[in-house]
């Protein structure tokens, strides 16, 4: 098989690259990283293509804080655009297409007139999904922002129409797709792998303490509020919460209202920072509202830390509720409080899901398991396309 890929940037995508090139069957990959930021990546430069100009100048733009909404929103839809166009002019004959969401809508169309199909890799829920549940969760905390470009949310679903196949991450966000009209068996959930080699236990969690961590962008569609009021309920004489991960601006009106002592905010750390924080915590909590599957929890679970998470996380892909950790339903601050009090007041029962957690990942492998799913799917589209 002969395949391409591209991606915004880098995501999973380089992962899966990586994976198919050692199988052989890696065409080309493009992004709109330069090579510079893509060589670390360890694929063959005759490989990797790049189409850097804008998405560059927006990352640059924000780092700056010189990226106000509408001029972000105006440079993503570009970009998106153009790479297309770019990407149109010069892929190669193939069998499959496989592209992130939002990219290659008039390449696939150009790879399914050569008799190829054209896949959509959504790394989340469906986007008019996400759309509605963030919105909802805006106006419960009184925060007026926009959610999305329309023009994005418009060109996704033509996308999701035109493609022959939809990969997403979970089966909640599978369900999304099927909530909002998308046929099922248009559907694969290919959950994502851990990098293993940089994710283990370090060190232990401390006795005498009870320690929470999150893990991401501290949002309101991460549920940050439920956890920071769950946490505040939650009885033990040595407690502790701590964030790694930047604050995102969504929530920054919301926090003042809400609990935060015995909180601490760390902003973004180092992934050897964050095993290390994983392998020091007696649980991580990820109480999203909405998510395709957080790559976070697989790093937790193999640093022997047991996952607390809601629903739509992805996380029941990952682990089984009540062995590795816990499963609870989104926007539930009393149930978040539970599970965190059955561990705290439970050693044993917490050394056990930690134990539990590690097992669980070496069962479920690391990327080398995605590839393989990815090689059995694109050998059963690909036959049945050319049927």
């Amino acid at each position: 098989m002969k395949i391409v890929q591209a991606v915004f940037g880098v995501f999973h995508h380089f992962e899966l690259a990586r994976e198919l090139d050692r199988r052989g069957h890696l065409e080309k990959i493009y992004s709109t990283w330069p090579w510079q930021r893509l060589k670390r990546e360890g694929l063959p430069r005759e490989k990797v293509e790049t189409f850097p100009w804008l998405h560059t100048t927006e990352y640059l733009l924000n780092r700056a804080r010189l990226n106000p909404r509408w001029l972000s929103d105006h440079l993503g839809y570009t970009t998106a655009l153009s790479f297309d166009r770019w990407t149109d002019r010069r892929i190669p004959a193939c069998d499959a297409f496989v592209a992130i969401s939002g990219a290659g809508l008039r390449t696939g169309v150009r790879v399914q007139q050569r008799g190829g199909i054209f896949i959509c890799d959504r790394g989340s829920t469906h986007q008019r999904y996400q759309e509605q549940i963030v919105a909802e969760e805006y106006r419960r905390w009184g925060v007026s922002r926009p959610i999305s470009d329309p023009r994005d949310i418009a060109r996704e679903e033509e996308i999701y129409q035109t493609a022959n196949a939809i990969t997403v991450p979970s089966r909640a966000a599978a369900r999304s797709f099927v909530q909002m009209g998308v046929p099922a068996e248009k559907i694969h959930v290919i959950p994502y792998g851990v990098r293993l080699e940089n994710f283990r236990r370090t060190v232990e969690p401390p006795d005498g303490r009870f320690e929470v961590l999150f893990a991401g962008s501290a949002g309101l569609r991460k549920g940050v509020p439920y956890l920071l009021e769950a946490f505040a309920a939650l009885r033990h004489p040595a407690k502790r919460l701590r964030f790694a991960g930047a604050v995102h601006p969504d929530i920054q009106s919301v926090l003042g209202r809400l609990p935060r002592e015995d909180v601490e905010f760390l902003g973004s750390v180092t992934q050897p920072r964050l095993a290390e924080l994983m392998s020091s915590s007696h649980v991580m909590v990820l109480p999203s509202i909405e998510e395709g599957l957080a790559l976070v929890q697989g790093q937790a679970l193999a640093c022997g830390c047991p996952v607390l998470c809601s629903t739509n996380t992805g996380g029941e892909d990952l682990f089984t509720d009540g062995v590795e950790g816990f499963i609870v339903p989104i926007r539930d601050a009393a149930a978040l409080t539970d599970r965190m009090q059955q561990l705290a007041d439970d050693p044993a029962l917490q050394q056990r899901m930690s134990q539990a957690a590690m097992d669980r990942v070496r069962a479920l492998g690391g990327w080398g398991s995605y590839g393989d799913e990815w090689e059995r799917l694109l050998k059963v589209i690909t036959s049945k396309e050319s049927a």
